[in-house]
């Protein structure tokens, strides 16, 4: 999501990692780690990567634009000052949206006006045609297949006729042994630095997205913790199968790390 490794939805610690005094191993959890850490160690690079990949098309927008999986609304806040439209951002996790709560809380007046937060999955917000651009960051890898099929016919659902749906797409293949990612940060907030290491390891067709949290005081670990989150890789061709199974049909993409889909016109009677 270092910049594309956010990895929503929770997923089993890595086996074998024990924890030292004064830390915790990798937890079982929706974000309840990492919530505290993310805007921290990610924002700035979310933030840049929201820009080049969707302010063009969200300045486009004349309808409304859906964030699926919103997280702490660093998308969400791109996606409002690009646009004068409606934004509903969708987020199911408790501890990410109460960052997205507070970061809309600052908003001023107007961007508060225009935004919507729907707790719940995709296909529990009950979106019908309330957009002309979906966007979903970071989020197709990191849900599982049923959850993902769901979330096409949620944007399919949401969109207008010829409304367009703009994602980073999952990974094609697994890695061979275990990999690590560049880290994060370190980030200096008053006398304690933040870190973050990342390993992605390959565990019986899942990718396992492992973050170790650090905070370090004078050169001394002084509080760690951990998070892990699955992703599920998808060959190119079962996910246009996807796609169009929902009532989606690709067309080119506006960005070339992005995959895009639009929900087809209604065709006018002869």
């Amino acid at each position: 999501m270092a910049d594309d490794t956010r990895a929503p939805g929770p997923a089993p610690a890595r086996p074998g990692r024990a924890a030292a005094a004064g830390t915790s191993a990798p937890q079982e959890s929706d974000y309840a780690v990492s919530a505290e850490f993310y805007d921290l160690l990610q924002a700035e690079g979310d933030r840049r990567r929201a820009r080049r990949w969707f302010a063009a098309a969200a300045g486009r927008a004349r309808q409304g634009i859906v964030d699926f999986g919103a997280g702490t609304g660093l998308v969400t806040e791109v996606l409002l000052e690009s646009s004068g439209v409606p934004v509903h951002a969708v987020e199911p996790a408790p501890a990410m949206r109460t960052v997205l709560m507070s970061r809309a809380a600052a908003l001023g007046a107007d961007r508060r006006a225009r935004l919507t937060v729907h707790p719940g999955r995709a296909e529990e917000a009950g979106l019908v045609e309330v957009a002309d651009l979906a966007v979903a960051a970071n989020v197709v890898g990191c849900v599982e297949p049923a959850a993902r099929r769901a979330l096409w016919r949620a944007a399919a659902g949401a969109l207008v006729p010829g409304g367009l749906l703009l994602f980073d797409p999952p990974p094609t293949e697994l890695p061979s042994t275990a990999e690590d990612l560049p880290a994060l940060g370190p980030v200096r907030l008053g006398t304690e630095s933040y870190r973050a290491d990342v390993t992605r390891v390959p565990d019986r067709g899942v990718l396992r997205m492992v973050f170790d949290y650090r905070v370090e005081r004078e050169g001394r670990t002084v509080r760690s913790a951990g998070e892990a989150f699955s992703m599920w890789p998808l060959e190119p061709a079962a996910l246009a199968a996807e796609v169009t199974r929902a009532g989606l049909e690709f067309v080119p993409s506006p960005h070339p790390e992005l995959s895009a889909a639009r929900r087809p016109c209604r065709r006018t009677p002869a």
